[in-house]
């Protein structure tokens, strides 16, 4: 018998929205596995493969799917990032609750494999500029971002394909040549679509970089000038971004 619906929080529900609906699903870092249970209960996607690197995790998520009764809808497996992954297990691959740039890693690692998904749902905790500029490089392109705010905490998320015909055709003139930069570390649809969550980040990043500043300004050492260098850029940056909310 099963147990009650899974209630998934605010960013793994946010991971659950994009995911289209009849893709067959692997979660790369699947943690207890609610994201994959709640997505199979929900009817969204037909079957799901649960893989985390650690032990652990994977036998609380093994735990999870059996009180659920999903053992014919969910398979664990042990795996380094999507080693373990076979080519057309899956149509959507989830990997979140990590660091960009190890997120990279786990996709530049199997990249053959990475390519053939009809799309990535990735919600990288750290280094989302250069997350993003890997992305691009790497011809995928962000179709789909959103954000939530949770326990003081912002997430950020997007849905990518591999579509390359579309990233080189990407020119990030402007004005003053900072364009990229702005979309790379903001997101260029959540700046388009004036998205809450990221006004309300950045309304809260120039308050602390603001801090910073007038603290740095006081000390006059080498590494602190160029730290102030630094954050005046940021700040700058911040504002500009700002800017587009008016």
């Amino acid at each position: 018998m099963r147990d009650k619906q899974i209630v998934l929080s605010k960013r793994l529900q946010m991971l659950a929205d994009m995911v289209t609906p009849g893709n067959r699903l692997v979660d790369v870092g699947c943690d207890h596995g609610f994201l994959s249970i709640c997505l199979v209960q929900q009817g969204v996607c037909p079957r799901a493969l649960a893989m985390d690197v650690r032990t652990g995790p994977l036998a609380a998520a093994k735990e999870h799917i059996a009180q659920n009764a999903l053992q014919e809808q969910i398979t664990t497996r042990l795996s380094d990032g999507l080693c373990a992954y076979q080519d057309g297990e899956a149509d959507t691959v989830v990997i979140a609750g990590m660091g960009g740039r190890l997120m990279a890693k786990i996709l530049s690692d199997s990249i053959d494999k990475a390519v053939k998904f009809s799309e990535l749902i990735l919600q990288p905790q750290s280094e989302l500029a250069e997350f993003r500029r890997f992305l691009r490089a790497e011809g995928f392109c962000i179709v789909a971002e959103n954000a939530v705010l949770e326990d003081g905490k912002y997430y950020f998320a997007m849905k990518a394909e591999y579509a390359p015909w579309k990233t080189s055709a990407k020119t990030p003139a402007t004005e003053d040549g900072r364009r990229q930069d702005l979309t790379d570390e903001y997101g260029e649809l959540l700046l388009e679509q004036k998205h809450p969550v990221l006004q309300q980040y950045l309304t809260f990043r120039r308050e602390v970089l603001r801090r910073l500043l007038e603290q740095l300004t006081k000390e006059q050492t080498d590494r602190t000038r160029q730290r102030l260098v630094e954050v005046e850029g940021e700040l700058a940056l911040v504002e500009w971004a700002l800017s587009r909310f008016e």
